[in-house]
């Protein structure tokens, strides 16, 4: 089973309480359809950056899920004819956990194939050790 991350906007004119009554049928239909909730977060009202539906403000809701693609599916089905969700985004997690996995596998290798600092292995050995002086050549005119 996959993780997906769930961002919903509510209108503002709902209430708190209906809110409230929303989340929990929305987590009805996640474990109904097979996926097990592990989070809600019920991020408040907010400014929207731009007008959706008449609309400046939202009540934001994420929540983190486990399930595959049916789940995802008819909890969009769901959403889309739902009047008090404004917009909504889903995101599967897991994808992008393996990406910035993969990227710091990545930066690790890096780091392991750079050369050390020949200066700085040398100081850290002998600390009171002086630097070797460098000796001027004159000039041939």
């Amino acid at each position: 089973m996959a993780k997906y991350e769930l961002m919903v906007i509510v209108r503002p004119d709902v209430a708190e309480e209906e809110v409230d009554q929303w989340v929990v049928q929305t987590e009805g239909v996640v474990t109904g359809a097979g996926g097990k909730v592990e989070k809600v977060e019920k991020m408040g009202r907010r400014r929207l950056a731009y007008r959706v539906h008449k609309h400046r403000e939202g009540f934001y809701v994420l929540f983190a899920f486990e399930g595959n693609g049916a789940t995802v599916r008819e909890l969009e089905r769901r959403l889309k004819v739902t009047d008090t969700v404004i917009k909504y985004m889903t995101l599967r997690m897991d994808e992008e956990l393996q990406r910035g996995a993969k990227f710091k596998a990545r930066l690790a290798r890096q780091e392991a194939r750079r050369p050390k600092a020949k200066g700085a292995t040398a100081a850290s050995s002998e600390p009171d050790a002086e630097p070797p002086a460098q000796e001027v050549q004159p000039r041939s005119e």
